[in-house]
């Protein structure tokens, strides 16, 4: 070993979704949105004066804050911006929790977190959910360096009761507490009106889930104005312009349009219903999703198994090898077409068992 290398922060990275370079393939494994972004986006995009360019953006992201402060009705004091949830937690993390005691976090949960945490070296807990994998409250009570948990829960899917949340924040008034909810616009009551209530409290939220932005890398938290503005201090002693040009112009028009958003949410939400007792008439069980996934496992036919089957169909979902987990498929939600074609494959493989073994 180079005596250079003694001194490398060494950390296992996270691993993102496959990200498939051929064409024709159904893509189900990193929960983006099948539909595009709200019209006005690809006009804001399109209409955009490219001599920006040359000129740094705004660092406060300006426009973009006065949006969702104006959506959510917030002060703008209340909103941070970066570049996709991951940025903002990964601030967050960098902030906040730096009591050297143990932040808590689920067992099965956004498989960044302890990513971000054996980096910073912030000391951590993983709590185990329930044979349901349901998060359970009344874990969290003991003494922490700081809570984060995603409502609804990735990967499994499953909703904490706003009620829930709410008791897991009153007895962790005195650490910061992150409720990362990239997808409650699927089916989930957001925490947010208890930020007015608890000010510790941070709830986050994406543009590339129900905004079908992910390519854009949009996030957002909000809260209590000091915890904004430590957030928004770390962030100019680290990068003063995180936010491009045009991630600023066409999230301001995402944003805006509510009527398609809402459209377009719901319409996932349906396909998840409808394709729900289809699965289990194929002998599949699952938590009941109100993200825009199926977190899935087959009576008799290996996780793994139906993995690669699927694949060879270019049919693409999400395989995690991982304790507890490793018998179960995320799979994003897409169109109403896609979720045909996967439940049809499914029902033909299934048939026949005897056929598989062979294969």
């Amino acid at each position: 070993m180079n005596n250079w290398e003694e001194n490398v922060r060494r950390v296992v990275p996270y691993v993102p979704g496959e990200q498939p370079k051929e064409q024709n393939i159904i893509k189900l494994n990193t929960n983006e949105n099948p539909y595009p972004p709200a019209p006005g986006v690809k006009e804001a995009l399109v209409s955009l004066n490219t001599d920006l360019f040359r000129k740094y953006p705004d660092p406060a992201a300006d426009a973009l804050v006065s949006a969702l402060a104006e959506h959510y009705h917030l002060r703008k004091e209340q909103v941070f911006v970066g570049v996709g949830s991951d940025d903002v937690l990964a601030m967050i993390f960098l902030t906040f929790f730096n009591s050297g005691k143990r932040i808590l976090f689920p067992d099965i949960t956004y498989s960044f977190y302890d990513v971000w945490a054996d980096m910073l070296r912030i000391p951590y807990e993983r709590l185990p959910l329930n044979e349901k994998f349901e998060i359970v409250k009344e874990d969290y009570v003991r003494e922490n360096g700081g809570v984060i948990f995603p409502n609804p829960n990735a990967p499994t899917g499953a909703l904490l009761p706003l009620a829930d949340v709410e008791e897991i924040v009153k007895k962790n008034q005195d650490v910061v507490m992150v409720v990362d909810e990239a997808y409650i616009d699927f089916g989930g009551v957001s925490a947010l009106p208890l930020t007015e209530k608890y000010h510790n409290l941070l709830v986050v939220q994406t543009f590339s889930k129900s905004r079908s932005m992910a390519g854009m890398r949009i996030g957002y938290a909000m809260g209590n104005e000091k915890l904004i503005q430590y957030l928004n201090d770390v962030k100019y002693s680290f990068n003063s312009y995180t936010m491009n040009q045009t991630a600023l112009a066409a999230g301001i028009e995402a944003v805006r349009d509510v009527a398609y958003f809402r459209e377009t949410t719901q319409k996932i939400i349906r396909t998840r219903e409808r394709v729900k007792p289809q699965l289990r008439e194929l002998g599949f069980s699952f938590p009941d999703s109100r993200a825009n996934f199926l977190f899935v496992t087959h009576e008799s036919c290996p996780a793994k198994e139906l993995f690669e089957a699927l694949k060879k169909e270019k049919i693409i979902v999400r395989y995690f090898a991982k304790p507890r987990i490793d018998n179960y498929l995320r799979i994003t939600i897409g169109t109403d077409e896609e979720m045909d074609t996967l439940v049809e494959f499914l029902r033909r493989y299934l048939d026949k068992p005897n056929e598989r073994k062979k294969g």
